[in-house]
């Protein structure tokens, strides 16, 4: 039951539940699609996940990505791309090698730290790579507040800096562009009971 965790942990095991909801739900529509992890760090959705068939990408910084392969070792359909996920090489690389399969890119606790120019920039040149679909979480400006004041104090981090935020994902898609749709906007702990 999720009552019993800390805070933390809560938040934490809700997002898994929520990214993977929404993993899951690409590869049915999608199962030859693939999926990138931005920001993958230690990230095991690829354990959870995988159909068996669907090729997946993790993306970090290189000692990040170093860490990571001392730790989880990449299966056959599992690559990691030491890179900024902020570059476009490693969307240059996973076009390169499958073509025009749909992709799912997830980024979760990603975009908080970075500006909103530095998101949108990201989210407008997908534009230009095909079939790209993107799962990530946030909060809203009120949020925003109340993490900057107490959420990063409380867990040890009061000078992380943090400055992404969305009021209104339809608002979010008309900055990116005319043809972005959204597929989803949920609140990250609406479905409480269903998480055990």
């Amino acid at each position: 039951d999720l009552h019993s965790f800390p805070t933390r942990r809560s938040s934490d095991l809700r997002t898994c539940v929520n990214m993977d909801r929404y993993i899951k739900n690409f590869l049915k529509r999608q199962p030859e699609g693939v999926i990138v992890q931005l920001g993958c760090g230690l990230e095991t959705a690829f354990n959870r996940n995988d159909n068996g068939r669907t090729k997946w990408y993790g993306v970090d910084l290189p000692d990040v990505i170093e860490y990571r392969k001392t730790l989880l070792t990449e299966s056959k359909r599992e690559g990691y791309i030491a890179v900024d996920a902020f570059s476009d090489l490693w969307l240059i690389q996973i076009r390169e090698e499958i073509g025009d399969a749909p992709v799912l890119v997830t980024a979760s606790g990603l975009f908080y730290y970075f500006e909103e120019s530095k998101v949108l920039g990201l989210l407008k040149r997908f534009l230009s790579y095909g079939d790209v679909e993107v799962v990530f979480d946030t909060v809203n400006k009120s949020g925003m507040s109340m993490m900057r004041k107490k959420w990063m104090k409380k867990v040890g981090h009061e000078d992380a800096k943090m400055f992404f935020y969305v009021d209104s994902a339809g608002t979010l898609a008309s900055k990116i562009g005319d043809n972005v749709r959204v597929l989803a906007e949920e609140k990250k702990f609406v479905d409480r009971k269903s998480v055990v």
